[in-house]
């Protein structure tokens, strides 16, 4: 039987002024967020930056092993490579265990791939040396399908050239932000289609889906096609066999 919580982040990441919520108020939720963690096995749990110390200092007080991921560059991506990186120092110097990126997809789509990868090479080495999860954010909602595959692609192509075969399993290709906007009804989030396009062109890095997955069932369904983590507000649902309306 799959233990479907070990391969959850379970997610929270309004800023207080998306979700009118204080700081105070948005802290707590975090610590909710993270007990529940701690109580149902969950994997991760997935804040802002500003709460990670916080967070982190809480989860030690409670000896649990949840670790704590944080955002980077969220949710456009097109912060500069400085800005990602100071972002991300102050991250890991606060405690987090993993840093999702948000890729400058924009400068993709405009054919920059060379600022692309400097800021894949740049960030991931600095995880890399702090003993870090780097995982970045495509935003397959704003790609094409063919595109989906050649971002990732050229993000496996780039970490097998300058990261260590044991450094490939602590960098994820992760599909969503889940704060893109779409038009017409599309999903924001991870589809089965868009993920096992990332599979496909992943090479040796780990996927991981993130939004739209609200089932159980969708949940097991992405693990069994080789999704490694899954990000999702619903975590607690997932673990009870429960279905979502959570947007994330």
């Amino acid at each position: 039987m799959m233990n479907i919580a070990r391969y959850l982040d379970s997610t929270y990441l309004k800023t207080p002024l998306q979700s009118g919520l204080s700081e105070g108020e948005t802290l707590q939720k975090d610590k909710e967020l993270a007990q529940e963690a701690i109580e149902n096995g969950v994997f991760a749990v997935m804040i802002r930056p500003d709460y990670v110390s916080e967070i982190k200092k809480y989860l030690q007080e409670k000896k649990s092993d949840v670790a704590v991921g944080t955002v980077i560059g969220f949710h456009e991506g097109t912060y500069t490579v400085d800005q990602k990186l100071a972002e991300a120092s102050k991250a890991i110097e606060d405690g987090a265990d993993e840093l999702d990126f948000v890729i400058n997809y924009q400068a993709y789509l405009k054919g920059n791939l060379d600022t692309v990868q400097e800021e894949f090479v740049k960030c991931t080495q600095l995880c890399m040396q702090n003993d870090k999860v780097a995982k970045w954010i495509i935003e397959i909602a704003a790609l094409a399908d063919e595109q989906i595959a050649d971002i990732t692609k050229n993000i496996s192509g780039w970490a097998e050239k300058h990261f260590s075969e044991n450094e490939l399993s602590r960098i994820f290709v992760k599909s969503s932000t889940g704060f893109f906007e779409t038009v017409g009804g599309k999903p924001n989030g991870a589809t089965f289609e868009g993920i096992k396009i990332m599979l496909d062109n992943a090479g040796k890095l780990p996927v991981k889906a993130a939004g739209g997955v609200r089932t159980p069932e969708d949940a097991e369904k992405m693990v069994n096609m080789g999704v490694k983590r899954i990000g999702t507000s619903s975590a607690l649902a997932l673990i009870k066999k429960q279905s979502s309306s959570e947007e994330y």
